[in-house]
């Protein structure tokens, strides 16, 4: 099974609550976008953001212009069918793998990725991604992403996953991302267990 109709069979035989990277409201998230918009408009893309709650929110707390690219066309299908139409038409959906897909050059003001840079397990991958981010944020821009740490497990929806210090994954990154901070969390899970997830925040120069 390919890696597209692996993410369209979870989201098309379980509900988004039940997930195990599930939150009512991603919190962490949310306040580490506030803090770096300030308020300002802000073109804004959330990478593997699915069925994630994260879009809902940023619709109501700001002036945000926003993305959500997902490579599960099903999982895109969960949030534009849980927001109102209105809501639903304000959002840029985009079905594609974050390696590959076509992204505008010099966009986003921020780049938001919790749970997709961890599954990348091929430094070709890996290098792809960031060649990416590169490419579609603007100078100045903020990139936001949240992996498995440490002490996080090993395997994430029957896939192998990478795991990361704070610095392990700005390293991934290299020179041109200053590393402004890092925050860690310990996220539960639906099914009662804990992992733990480690937040980068850089500016890309």
């Amino acid at each position: 099974m390919d890696s597209r109709a692996h993410w369209d069979r979870v989201y098309t035989t379980r509900s988004a609550q039940e997930v195990s990277w599930y939150q009512p409201h991603a919190e962490q998230s949310l306040a580490l976008i506030e803090r770096v918009s300030a308020g300002r408009p802000s073109r804004l893309i959330d990478v593997g953001g699915g069925a994630s709650t994260l879009v809902d929110d940023l619709l109501t707390r700001g002036p945000f212009e926003v993305t959500v690219l997902d490579l599960s066309a099903a999982a895109l299908d969960v949030a534009r069918q849980r927001l109102d139409a209105a809501q639903a038409r304000r959002v840029h959906w985009l079905a594609g793998d974050v390696t590959s897909v076509a992204l505008p050059a010099n966009t986003y003001d921020i780049w938001h990725d919790r749970a997709v840079f961890h599954f990348l397990t091929e430094p070709a991958q890996r290098a792809a991604y960031v060649a990416q981010v590169r490419r579609a944020v603007r100078p100045g821009g903020h990139v936001i992403v949240a992996a498995f740490g440490p002490d996080g497990p090993l395997q994430c929806s029957g896939l192998p996953v990478m795991r990361y210090s704070a610095d392990a994954l700005h390293g991934e990154f290299g020179a041109a991302f200053e590393l402004v901070e890092h925050k860690a969390e310990a996220h539960h899970t639906p099914g009662g267990a804990i992992q733990q997830f480690v937040y980068c925040h850089c500016i890309m120069h």
